[in-house]
């Protein structure tokens, strides 16, 4: 299987967003990867997300991580708001062409999983229907009206119990709100960034994401 992702350049809202693709051969689907915040040196790079990419490929899905506005080489400057949002949706549009007949399956680690799951919102409402929404201990905090996250497709939230940056219980407390069908996966004695738990993590996404 290929392994190694192509660096690539994509057009977005404040210009080239810079990413990483692998193509996988006989395909089943698409993973689009949000990473975590980029005001605190959140990257594409970050160890979690690179098990999620990881988890993805060895699922048999062709994969894009990118980095948003600001970050690395992508143009722009942060905005922490609806313009990483923009930013995933200017990515996920090039995926759907470059991908026309697969499902597109979105994951997002902490800031992330709110641009993920707001992408997912915003997929929903211009008749896109995502595989699958992955949020992996993610700021639900940041998620509002104006940004409203996926409603329909289904939804896998990761969340582990001793989490120093995101509060487990607000986390719980966002599943429990939900009014609709997901699945609340928790991690025990696991911080934020999964130290010594990504094997785990993995484990957890593996087979959700081969469905």
């Amino acid at each position: 299987m290929l392994t190694r992702e192509t660096p690539v350049f994509i057009d977005g809202p404040c210009g080239q967003l810079e990413a990483l693709s692998l193509n996988v051969a006989e395909a089943s689907g698409v993973a689009l990867i949000c990473h975590p915040n980029p005001a605190q040196g959140g990257t594409m790079l970050n160890k979690v997300v690179s098990t999620l990419q990881r988890s993805a490929r060895d699922a048999g899905l062709a994969t894009l991580r990118f980095n948003y506005r600001g970050v690395g080489a992508s143009a722009g400057s942060h905005d922490m708001h609806s313009g990483e949002v923009d930013d995933a949706e200017a990515v996920a549009h090039w995926l759907r062409r470059q991908y026309p007949q697969l499902p597109l399956t979105l994951l997002g680690f902490s800031f992330g999983g709110f641009v993920a799951a707001s992408l997912g919102g915003r997929l929903e409402s211009q008749g896109v229907e995502p595989a699958h929404l992955f949020m992996v201990a993610p700021a639900v905090s940041r998620l509002t009206a104006e940004n409203p996250p996926a409603q329909r497709c289904p939804l896998t939230l990761i969340q582990p119990e001793a989490d120093e940056v995101i509060d487990p219980q607000a986390v719980y407390a966002w599943s429990a709100g939900l009014g609709r069908a997901h699945e609340l996966l928790k991690v025990a004695e696991c911080g934020h960034f999964f130290h010594g738990k990504l094997t785990d993590l993995k484990d957890l996404l593996l087979p959700r994401l081969s469905n």
